[in-house]
């Protein structure tokens, strides 16, 4: 009698744990929150496992995001040629809206125009480094492409390193998340560019360097742990943002494409994926 009471303790008690789990998961997954992007998914960096998203496989204009192939293939596939001289065209030097502010015979290695381009998202910068390392715009986007491929970004295609709109130039917001991952997992240089607030850019003839600050509000917005990533916008793509922040040693990012509310579904969405982290789901 006493062992059968004893078991029907235990048993409710492992039934009380199992609702009181059940409906904490439930509210987690109730408290996913809305988002105004046309496109967005979350990734944990450390697995890859895809947390929150919508949209996820939508083809889409990227925009400056774009640069995030851009670095991540300078990174790995031209990775001792970082501290070469940059070559600067005309072509490049005149590219617009956004820029360094480089002109030809100015005098600055590639890895310092890779740092420039990432914080102020210079387009200027972004062709320059494409033609030094890739001979040519066209050259350098199909060392971009066979990095996204590499990368499991199977619906992405890039014509350009700036991401200026052009056709068949697009990614989904799934792919830039594996993209953005895999440039935070595996590039300590990528990680610690991406999270630049200001940079001084050096120049090998001595000048003065050029201070830049960076587009990405989510950075300087005090969210907790944010260390990341980059900024878009163009009038085909709308305002878009991939963002990451870190918390005990866990990464998450999160990309949003056209959503005039970035500012704010970021830190909204990494608050959600860093709660179901924190209860296992």
């Amino acid at each position: 009698m006493f062992f059968r009471y004893k078991s029907h303790i235990a048993t409710w008690l492992m039934a009380a744990a199992f609702t009181a789990v059940s409906i904490v998961s439930m509210a987690v997954q109730a408290a996913a929150p809305a988002t105004g992007a046309e496109a967005a998914c979350m990734i944990d960096v450390n697995t890859g496992r895809i947390l929150y998203q919508h949209n996820p496989t939508k083809w889409m204009h990227p925009a400056s995001t774009t640069k995030i192939v851009t670095l991540i293939t300078a990174l790995d596939q031209c990775s001792d040629k970082l501290d070469q001289p940059l070559k600067i065209s005309s072509y490049a030097a005149n590219i617009e809206p956004s820029s360094l502010g480089i002109a030809p015979g100015d005098a600055l290695t590639v890895r310092e125009a890779l740092r420039g381009m990432m914080v102020v998202s210079g387009n200027d910068a972004a062709v320059a480094v494409a033609e030094t390392l890739g001979g040519s715009v066209a050259g350098y986007a199909a060392m971009m492409n066979a990095e996204a491929q590499k990368m499991g970004a199977a619906h992405t295609h890039f014509v350009n390193p700036n991401g200026l709109t052009a056709p068949k130039h697009y990614t989904t917001a799934v792919d830039m998340a594996k993209m953005a991952a895999y440039g935070m997992k595996n590039f300590p240089e990528f990680r610690y560019i991406v999270s630049l607030k200001a940079y001084d850019v050096k120049y090998l003839d001595g000048r003065t360097p050029k201070h830049v600050t960076t587009t990405n509000h989510f950075l300087k917005s005090n969210y907790q742990g944010a260390n990341g990533i980059k900024t878009g916008f163009t009038n085909a793509a709308g305002d878009c943002l991939v963002a990451s922040a870190t918390r005990n040693a866990q990464t998450l990012a999160v990309v949003l494409f056209n959503d005039d509310d970035r500012w704010e579904d970021a830190p909204a969405i990494l608050d959600y994926g860093f709660r179901r982290l924190q209860i296992g789901k």
